[in-house]
């Protein structure tokens, strides 16, 4: 009997994967580092093999950990960055920076090699831009393949298909070049709501009037949920798995997550629109749902069923948390490895100097978090951070108190975004909070302190995980719809409310947060 299932999560790093059952019990969980390339500044690249037999390790082991045989695994279930991969029309591997190794082939979603591309986008002022802030981003796909065919003709000459990072690894799985409706209509400018999706005159007005030839890239995409067929023979055996299991159509992670901690308010559209998710790790995501097409400049979408059939999605998001606060530990004298080890002894001695100092620790310090640009809701690639308030400082606690004010930058952001979420007609009130910074203590007390939000965190090692299983247990028939799995398979949750003590003091961090933007533009604006 099938009644499991496997899901694969692929981060920056690593590929986790884990086995579920219908009631959302994870049974077994297993993870692989995968390999990164930083070729230059601004550029970052993987090997698609390399991940995809990252997936095939960490699956072969959970199943092992589960103690499972391969027979009861009904689907499989993947979601992935939104890393964008080219190979030629033999689906072979091509490099995306040129050389001779081919095995490069993969833009990371985090490279800002197109920031040129991206502003030529902008420029076009074309509508349907307004699904993407108006503002097109160097982490879409778009930019990364303008620049792509402008920098490597002669790589664009042999493209024969490009993908999703997610959509690969369900065309590795199964051998069908089919497309998932959440990574198409996310970062590909595919409007999953009209008749012609595929706007063919903003494709021209950028240059890429021959992609979907070029990628092959279909007219019609698949709903999250559904099955895009069964394991080919030569990759279940890569997986440990067998040809009886189906492949679910790919997830983007963060939506993934956003599924795992907001699945079980999906069959109750009252509470949903109430709801927040935040899905912290190298990058912050926000995502919200509604019923009605909202409109906001610097955030991504409205984007229609994306995850849920009938809902919108809106996403804000910062393009670099936990990296920005390992660059900190990376960058200062007294900092060494950004190690989780690293990170605890930094976080215990803020603690400590917060107990000896009470609100006088740091409060000199500000941040502004754009080291990797603002995604939102300036929609600013090319941002920069500022930090106020340095001294000749080198020490140990020195770190510390540049650490606690970057943090607290973090949270100050969080707050800025769910601040015009608001005033675009999103009614939040509550942030379920998934991914790495749940084992941030720092950030999650900072998240209900500096927002003023009811945080939730759910009683799961990975909500990422979990709703990608959520979505592979529909495709597998374990669940009805999305909802039906997402009320199932939750596993409950805590909830931490925010210290009123500390709503003035954070109010005044915050209004200098806004101020140093001000200062910031004035002096960007002096000729």
């Amino acid at each position: 009997m099938r009644d499991l299932i496997v899901a694969v999560d692929i981060g920056t790093g690593s590929a986790r994967a884990g086995v579920f059952d219908r009631n959302g019990a994870l049974l077994g969980r297993s993870e692989h580092p995968i390999a990164l390339r930083r070729p230059s500044v601004n550029h970052a690249e993987h090997d698609s093999e390399n991940i995809w037999q990252a997936a095939c390790v960490a699956v072969r082991a959970a199943r092992a950990l589960a103690g499972v045989a391969a027979d009861r695994i009904a689907a499989l279930g993947i979601d992935a960055t939104c890393s964008l991969v080219v190979r030629d029309t033999e689906g072979r591997p091509l490099a995306v920076s040129g050389g001779a190794e081919a095995r490069w082939d993969t833009i990371a979603w985090f490279d800002h090699r197109a920031l040129e591309e991206a502003d030529l986008c902008t420029a076009t002022d074309h509508p349907v831009l307004a699904h993407s802030g108006r503002v097109m981003s160097p982490e879409m796909e778009m930019p990364k393949l303008m620049w792509l065919k402008r920098h490597h003709p002669e790589q664009w000459a042999k493209t024969g298909h490009v993908f999703d990072l997610a959509d690969f690894m369900t065309w590795r799985a199964t051998g069908t070049n089919a497309r998932s409706r959440c990574t198409m209509t996310a970062k590909w400018n595919y409007l999953s709501h009209e008749k012609q999706p595929w706007n063919a005159g903003f494709l021209t007005a950028i240059g890429l009037e021959d992609l979907r030839e070029r990628g092959a890239l279909p007219q019609e995409t698949l709903a999250v949920g559904t099955a895009v067929g069964p394991l080919a023979p030569e990759a279940a055996t890569e997986l440990g798995l067998d040809t009886g299991c189906v492949a679910a159509t790919g997830l983007i992670d963060a939506y993934a997550g956003a599924l795992g901690v907001l699945g079980p308010f999906a069959g109750t559209p009252e509470m949903l629109e109430r709801q927040l998710a935040l899905i912290g790790g190298t990058s912050s995501c926000v995502v919200a749902f509604s019923r009605d097409k909202r409109f906001g400049f610097g955030m991504w979408g409205p984007y229609y069923e994306v995850v849920l059939p009938g809902w919108w999605l809106v996403e804000g998001g910062q393009s670099a948390t936990g990296a920005l606060l390992d660059h900190i530990v990376r960058a200062h004298s007294a900092g060494g490895e950004p190690s989780a080890a690293n990170h605890a002894r930094i976080a215990a001695r803020i603690r400590e100097m917060q107990a000896e100092e009470g609100e006088a620790f740091a409060a000199r310090l500000h941040v502004l978090p754009d080291f990797h640009g603002n995604r939102s809701p300036l929609a600013d690639p090319h941002a920069l951070g500022v930090i106020s308030g340095l001294s000749l400082d080198a020490s140990f606690d020195g770190l510390c108190r540049l650490y606690w004010r970057t943090s607290v930058a973090i949270a100050l952001g969080i707050r800025h975004i769910l601040e015009k979420l608001g005033a675009g007609g999103y009614p939040l009130d509550t942030l379920h909070v998934a991914g790495g910074h749940v084992r941030n203590a720092l950030l999650m007390e900072l998240y209900r302190d500096v927002t003023g939000c009811r945080v939730v965190v759910p009683e799961t090692s990975d909500a990422v995980l979990l709703g990608t299983a959520m979505m592979a247990a529909v495709a597998g028939g374990l669940h009805a719809d999305l909802a039906a799995a997402g009320r199932e398979m939750y596993p409950g949750s805590r909830v931490f409310l925010p210290d009123p003590a500390r709503k003035a003091a954070y109010d005044r961090d915050y209004r200098r947060f806004l101020a140093l933007y001000r200062h910031r533009a004035e002096l960007e604006a002096i000729d």
